[in-house]
């Protein structure tokens, strides 16, 4: 199956009030993502909206500082991904310095219990002794869950992010910039940003009443690092107030001052701390603590975090290491699948794709279905037979202009009963249906994605910030790029479009799926530049002219920088 061809359209805007002593490029890239005001430039802490408008939060505050008071037994109720596991940590190591004098958590299994708040987590929490239960990134759908802790006489807090169904749970507090009639101004919030706002609500009002006259107070800000992670792990869209959260978060990182089970991950993956970018967090440390997730206990990426030993940090990080190395595996070999099992779709049944195979693994769904997402640029949802064989699993990704979840609701309000539960959000989903429904729901799911994607949307466009000038190639253009972050989703990382000459190609990679460049800017200084293709082996262009579609980073090695071109898309030039 053939990558998509793709379209590369410039946005070009003029940034005339920002700095002039901004760099030029980094002047025309924040303008073509509508940052144009001088005053947006800055991402100080103290500019971060206030928490005031969160619905639900005064009612939440007043709970957890009645339970502190009382010395009351606070569980939390997590994810199984990379926002859960940062959230949970977050809460546990936030509580307790806040005086919570008994906090633990629980994390459902992902194959035998599923997403959630469920009514069995809720009765594994009353186990351990819980007396308040908090959900974290979960809990908006857990209708029947909600309702079971407090059946066994816990008190509950919904802290959660996703996108609310009709009904609402029934919980003593609801925290969710995204539930009906909250005006916070931030939809985009992480699951663990969403816990971030709760305890800074809660220090200050403990701090109102005197709690912290006999010690320090508390800094939250030291835990900006895991809000970081969560954040950009969740793609959450890097509106102004997340790009503050993450770039704060990502200094932490760069100074050495982060979580040793995060610095421990990093030395394990052979990444110095220093150089360390909100990208990395998501291709880098993200996949490490998911990966416990997919395949293991969730539990292992959440004790990585709170570990404050830098040689037990290391243990685990050392075991994350090896659990994602198995999950990489696992995944090659079912995208491989997918995408024969994609190929072999006729043109009409590719505008929602469902890829599914009696041998996947429910737990790594996921990134297959983003593979085959980026590779045809359409709605794609991968499906793996669940514990019992007679259900599916789905995880759901999505194009721009589509909203994954409005699309799954559309199919589930046409077909009543053909998917069991679904829940998520613009960009990604997760559902479950029986077996037998599938063929239904693929061809639901087809005509619904049919209906909702405008024929632009269905381009595969690459919006690049124009060409680079020859004097623009530089590691200097490269450094400042770098440090005007964070980029990521909704405020994405600077791509140029140029023509260059082809002076040498050849593959590289142990796997031999990668294409290593060098590379002349056609009309330029001469100069020769180094360029790598992730997975481009198979377009490996040889000679005359090529059109790139790229980043321009930054190769350390050892003290020395140089600029390193990373090759999203290429194509060829035929010769005049």
């Amino acid at each position: 199956m053939a990558v998509e061809r793709r379209q590369i359209r410039r946005r070009i805007v003029p940034a005339h009030r920002l700095p002039a002593t901004l760099d030029p490029v980094l002047q025309r890239v924040y303008a073509a993502r509508g940052l144009i005001e001088a005053d947006e430039v800055g991402l100080d802490l103290a500019q971060m909206l206030p928490p005031d408008r969160l619905l639900g939060l005064p009612r939440a505050v007043g709970i957890l500082a009645e339970a502190i008071t009382q010395q009351r037994r606070i569980v939390i109720a997590g994810d199984y991904d990379a926002d859960g596991a940062t959230g949970v940590a977050l809460a546990v190591l936030g509580l307790r310095a806040l005086g919570a004098a008994s906090v633990d958590y629980v994390v459902p299994h992902r194959v035998t219990m599923g997403y959630g708040l469920s009514p069995a987590l809720a009765q594994t929490a009353k186990a351990m002794g819980a007396q308040l239960l908090v959900t974290v990134d979960n809990g908006i759908a857990s209708i029947a869950g909600v309702a079971t802790a407090r059946e066994l006489g816990m008190q509950v807090i919904v802290t959660d992010h996703h996108l609310p169904g009709p009904v609402l749970p029934q919980a003593d507090a609801l925290v969710n910039p995204n539930q009906p009639g909250c005006p916070f101004p931030s939809k985009s919030l992480a699951g663990v940003g969403v816990m971030f706002y709760l305890l800074a609500a809660l220090r200050a009002h403990l701090r109102d009443r005197g709690a912290f006259a006999q010690r320090p107070v508390p800094k939250l800000a030291d835990w900006l690092d895991l809000v970081a992670l969560g954040t950009v792990a969740d793609v959450a869209r890097l509106d102004r107030n997340n790009r503050i959260l993450v770039a704060q978060g990502v200094a932490r990182l760069r100074s050495g001052r982060a979580r040793p089970g995060l610095l421990a991950m990093l030395s394990g993956a052979g990444r110095a701390f220093e150089a360390i970018s909100a990208i990395d967090l998501g291709f880098v440390l993200g996949p490490r603590i998911n990966a416990a997730g997919r395949l293991a206990d969730a539990r292992l990426g959440i004790e990585c975090l709170l570990e404050e030993d830098a040689a037990r940090a290391t243990e685990l990080a050392t075991s994350l290491e090896q659990i994602n190395r198995e999950r990489r595996e696992i995944q090659q070999g079912m995208t491989d699948t997918a995408i024969q099992i994609a190929g072999r779709l006729q043109p009409d049944d590719r505008h929602g794709v469902c890829v599914f195979d009696e041998d996947w693994h429910e737990g790594v769904i996921g990134p297959v279905a983003a593979r085959i997402k980026e590779r045809l640029h359409r709605p794609t949802i991968a499906f793996a037979p669940s514990q019992d064989r007679a259900m599916l699993k789905g995880s759901a990704r999505s194009v721009q202009g589509l909203n994954i979840r409005d699309a799954i609701a559309a199919v589930d309000a046409a077909h009543p009963g053909l998917i069991e539960r679904f829940g998520g959000h613009a960009m990604a989903a997760g559902l479950s249906l029986s077996k037998r429904g599938y063929p239904q729901f693929r061809e639901a799911f087809n005509n619904a994605c049919a209906a909702a994607l405008l024929p632009l949307e269905r381009e595969a466009w690459l919006d690049s910030d124009g060409p680079l000038l020859a004097s623009e190639l530089h590691i200097d253009t490269a450094r400042c790029l770098e440090l005007g972050g964070p980029w990521g989703a909704g405020f994405g990382e600077p791509r140029f479009d140029n023509r260059f000459e082809v002076i040498d190609a050849r593959v590289v990679g142990g796997d031999g799926t990668h294409a290593k460049y060098r590379l002349r800017l056609v009309g330029g200084n001469g100069a020769e530049l180094s360029a790598i293709h992730f997975g481009g082996a198979d377009q490996l262009c040889r000679r005359g002219q090529l059109h790139a579609f790229y980043a321009l980073g930054i190769n350390r090695y050892r003290d020395r920088e140089s600029v390193d071109l990373r090759i999203d898309y290429l194509e060829a030039i035929a010769p005049v």
